[in-house]
């Protein structure tokens, strides 16, 4: 992959008659992406944990694109019985899938369970995202041109996963296990794409991450030092929403990536600038660490994934 040192949201190909679902798409990177979607005539289903942000989002996107093919769905990654559902009514209303984006994520929150047990960073951005992507990659593969994008962080070459403490009952650092999520993330998008391949299916499996762009994921979640250092005091430094998602839109759009790719900005440290292809780090492309990560969430999803092919 060449560097797109000037490529744009308005490069996306047409996506007329493709279907996308973002999750967290109501603010932040998830809207900015859906908006990318959505002006080159993709339709997308926002999947919002809170639905009156949901139809806010589509409001403010449909007075700048009137007829801008939108819709909105309940979904909280952090429970994985709103997943099965959201997944079972899309398999209801839809008989195929093009792009799935999983987008959504919680930062640095006081140490707080989901409604299984497990810690809510890893349920909303590790385990709902892989159960979600399970139960959909039957409508992924009977797609047009179908990927799944799954959004990381450059903190997963800080985290490390702490298979003998997952909820963090025994130690619990609000930044150590965002970024434990965030490696689990790349993990995931990784092994899925090994998988994936191995089984010769039509879905691409990429990886994104946007950046330090400015979101509420900053302001929202975290408490304390954490939200006085991203959300005040290093704001300044940060890109837009707009520009800190197109990684995410280029993984979902541009016809030269491939499977196993990580899309992110082009700039010192990765911290801004254009999509181009960059390094995941060693320990998360383990393959030892990938076999493990996925059985386990296999077993805390109770969702196995089964990968059809085309013949």
């Amino acid at each position: 992959m060449t560097q797109h040192q000037r490529w744009t949201a308005e490069q996306i190909p047409d996506q007329t008659k493709r279907v996308f679902v973002v999750t967290g798409a109501n603010s932040g990177l998830g809207l900015a992406t859906t908006r990318g979607l959505v002006r080159q005539g993709g339709h997308v289903i926002l999947a919002v944990r809170d639905e009156g942000k949901g139809h806010r989002a589509v409001a403010e996107i449909t007075a700048d694109q009137p007829g801008a093919s939108l819709e909105v769905r309940h979904l909280d990654l952090a429970d994985l019985d709103s997943v099965r559902a959201f997944a079972h009514q899309l398999h209801t209303d839809h008989p195929r899938l093009d792009v799935l984006v999983n987008n959504a994520g919680v930062m640095a929150p006081p140490r707080t369970l989901s409604a299984q047990g497990h810690e809510l960073q890893f349920a909303s951005n590790h385990l709902g995202h892989f159960a979600l992507t399970g139960l959909l990659l039957d409508l992924l593969t009977v797609g047009r041109d179908p990927r799944v994008v799954t959004v990381s962080s450059t903190n997963h070459r800080q985290g490390r996963l702490f298979f003998d403490d997952l909820s963090g009952e025994r130690k619990y650092s609000p930044m150590a296990f965002y970024n434990q999520s965030k490696f689990a993330n790349a993990v995931f998008g990784w092994e899925l794409h090994r998988r994936l391949t191995a089984a010769g299916g039509p879905v691409r499996s990429l990886l994104a991450h946007p950046g330090y762009t400015a979101t509420n994921l900053q302001t929202s979640g975290p408490v304390g030092m954490v939200k006085v250092l991203f959300g005040r005091i290093l704001t300044p430094l940060a890109q837009s929403p707009d520009q800190g998602a197109l990684p995410q839109l280029y993984a979902a759009t541009a016809p030269d990536v491939e499977s196993g790719q990580f899309i992110g900005p082009d700039g010192l440290a990765e911290l801004r600038g254009a999509p181009t292809r960059v390094q995941l780090s060693p320990a998360a492309a383990d393959a030892e660490t990938g076999r493990r990560l996925w059985e386990l969430s296999e077993e805390l999803t109770d969702v196995p994934f089964v990968f059809p092919t085309l013949v």
